[in-house]
């Protein structure tokens, strides 16, 4: 799941949570909310370790290298 996925599953959730107020037998609208923001929540932490934390380059140190060709003397 990706950071634009995360969100759209937390504003969902939010809008169902906070901003519809419909009562319906069985199923509870405020409850998927909260479901869908925790949901999404979770994913954006995920997303955000794996693309930050867990890359290669900055845990090898590489991160700020530049890399630049030296030029041939013929």
């Amino acid at each position: 799941m990706g950071i634009g996925v995360s969100l759209f599953l937390i504003a969902v959730g939010a809008i169902l949570d906070f901003a519809v107020d419909v009562h319906t037998r069985g199923f509870n609208l405020n409850t998927m909310g909260v479901i869908l923001m925790i949901v999404g929540g979770i994913g954006l932490l995920w997303s955000l370790l794996i693309w930050g934390f867990w890359n290669e380059d900055r845990r090898a140190g590489r991160g700020d290298r530049v890399v630049t060709r030296e030029r041939e003397y013929l």
